[in-house]
């Protein structure tokens, strides 16, 4: 069957997503402050979702054990590019996030699921997602899951093109939280949008205790143009403020990315 999702990925330069200029960069450098308080011993880790590596070469050059995986074979081809420059002994392999049967139960310290979850656009598929992380996890271990809010995306996208003002899409979002890649108005690839407290009621239903919860990025997408204007010290300052304020609930809400942190139970 087609997958529309990794279709989407392998025409699309997800090398440049988080790097490209300060509204992007904000995503990556809050997140790594986070880990860098959350994860503080060697671990062996599995991305689950790498891209093109970003978190798993950053984890790496720290001295985690990491595994590399993804969806897409042209992410794969670039992170084994790029290994083939450094001395990491990075393993990778191209994955569905639902199906991780490569792995024995209780396998790796963390996962990071940043970004099969909002990808999944039924119930089943979102489950099967979870349970296989869960399972590769260790008792003890923490499972890192991005997610995109469903209250966000909509002003996000009619602020961007005035095309997907438009009541139909709105209410669909609002209803469903489901984005498919053929509906009229679609201005992605299939995607599911969630919230805070579902995001909350999915962890503590596969007994996962929540040990952090944060907006990535918060409004600088929002404030894009004005954020890239900034000069160092005051975007310095902006990142210090968002970090700040990034585990405030209205600033949940309205990121265009956050993550949800849980330690497994048993």
């Amino acid at each position: 069957m087609k997958n529309h999702v990794v279709d989407t990925y392998e025409n699309y330069k997800e090398e440049d997503r988080l790097t490209t200029n300060n509204a992007r960069k904000i995503e990556f450098i809050t997140t790594v402050r986070v880990f860098d308080e959350v994860i503080t011993s060697k671990c062996k880790i599995l991305d689950c979702a790498a891209g093109t590596g970003i978190y798993a070469f950053w984890f790496a050059d720290k001295g985690h054990d990491v595994t590399a995986t993804d969806i897409t074979p042209r992410h794969i081809d670039i992170i084994r590019q790029k290994l083939a420059t450094t001395n990491h002994a990075m393993r990778t392999a191209v994955l569905d996030a639902t199906d991780m049967s490569l792995f024995e139960d209780e396998t790796f310290d963390v996962v990071l699921n940043m970004g099969p979850f909002y990808h999944l656009i039924t119930k089943e598929q979102r489950e099967k997602c979870l349970s296989e992380c869960r399972r590769v996890l260790k008792k003890g271990g923490l499972l890192v899951t991005a997610y995109i809010p469903r209250y966000y995306v909509f002003q996000y996208v009619a602020m961007s093109d005035e095309e997907y003002l438009d009541s139909a899409l709105a209410k669909q979002l609002v209803e469903t939280g489901v984005l498919h890649h053929n509906d009229e108005k679609s201005f992605w690839t299939d995607t599911y949008y969630s919230s805070k407290e579902e995001m909350e009621a999915i962890y503590c239903a596969h007994n996962l205790k929540i040990i952090d919860h944060f907006a990535q990025d918060g409004l600088a997408p929002l404030l894009s143009h004005k954020v890239d204007s900034w000069n160092e010290d005051q975007f310095r300052i902006w990142c210090d403020y968002h970090y700040n304020i990034c585990r405030e609930q209205s600033v949940l809400g309205s990121s265009n990315h956050v993550i949800i942190i849980g330690e497994k139970l048993w």
